[in-house]
């Protein structure tokens, strides 16, 4: 198979590329309207880059004045496809922020081969650094913050790709002093990971719906830095022994047996494990890569582990709202 065609991408001469599936977008709707479960709105992060953050807010009778957490989040798209305003990540925002309930900030990142990694981690970094400004300075934040937020308990929740970036954001905030936010949690909705031996389940489900073999290494080849091979750290985590795993928040991993990273995945909580992370596994659903974009009953199962994570309910985690 030709996995240009699958993605509906051609590459340039400047090695950029065409993207000629228009994929729908979702605008910020930051006006009361009580047929929209949260209220959005897009926030500029870094104006070089071309960077932002749409910031969502439950549209419902709110708690009490600064508490809600805050989660970051990352979509997914190999690196190279989608945006924070795509249709189906806005809608899961939206639902995120309404249910748990929670101000959900998903993250504009810039998307490879334009912006090869560690393009998207940086952007990432930009965030939570951005955050930590908004807090250390109410009178000049944002009035959604200001009013609503509790930075004492930050969590950072990327799908696929976005799994991965996620993971390099925890780690990098891990190095550092962000006083006062504080980084309660790390959640990996089928993390995207790879390398350069197949796995079973690689094989097994090579000519996959969503993300057969051909386009995995398609993404691989277009995101990671030139010339570095899928042992490299960005890919495969398990490549080399990280300085700070140690120190990352609980950590939710997310995947499904149908999906051909399962492997990939399994390999990760086993890793974050024998370093002393505490971790929840929920790597045995029935399903398939991105399975919530495409099933409501399976978005609702996001929602809810999602939810029992950053609550704390039996199982998923040991901190109360």
């Amino acid at each position: 198979m030709d996995p240009f065609s699958f993605l509906n991408i051609s590459l340039n001469p400047d090695g950029s590329l065409t993207r000629h599936a228009q994929f729908p977008t979702t605008a910020p709707t930051a006006t009361s309207d009580p047929s929209l479960p949260a209220l959005s709105k897009d926030l500029p992060l870094n104006p070089t880059h071309h960077t932002w953050i749409r910031l969502f807010l439950p549209n419902s009778p709110l708690p009490a004045p600064n508490t809600l957490p805050i989660i970051f989040y990352f979509h997914g798209g190999g690196f190279i496809l989608f945006s924070a305003a795509s249709a189906p990540f806005h809608a899961s925002c939206s639902s995120l922020s309404a249910s748990l309930p929670a101000l959900v900030l998903a993250v504009e990142y810039r998307l490879a081969p334009e912006h090869r990694l560690p393009a998207a981690y940086h952007d990432a970094n930009d965030a939570l650094l951005w955050l930590r400004e908004q807090a250390l300075n109410p009178s000049a934040a944002d009035p959604w913050l200001r009013a609503h937020a509790d930075f004492s308990r930050c969590f950072l929740l990327g799908s696929s790709s976005g799994g991965n970036i996620a993971y390099r954001a925890a780690l990098h905030a891990a190095k550092f002093d962000l006083e006062p936010l504080m980084l309660e949690g790390l959640m990996l909705n089928q993390p995207y990971f790879g390398g350069e031996k197949r796995t079973e389940s690689e094989e097994r489900i090579a000519e996959d719906k969503i993300i057969p073999l051909p386009v995995n290494d398609l993404m691989w080849e277009l995101s990671l830095p030139e010339g570095a091979s899928r042992e490299h750290i960005f890919c495969n985590p398990m490549a080399k022994e990280e300085e700070g795993v140690e120190r990352l928040p609980r950590c939710l991993i997310r995947g499904y047996v149908g999906d051909p990273l399962i492997d990939r995945q399994r390999q990760l909580a086993r890793m974050l494990k024998k370093r002393g992370v505490k971790v929840v596994e929920l790597l045995e659903e029935e399903g398939h890569h991105a399975v919530e974009l495409f099933k409501p009953e399976k978005a609702a199962d996001f929602v809810e582990h999602v939810r029992g994570f950053v609550c704390g309910l039996a199982g998923v985690g040991e901190h109360k709202l």
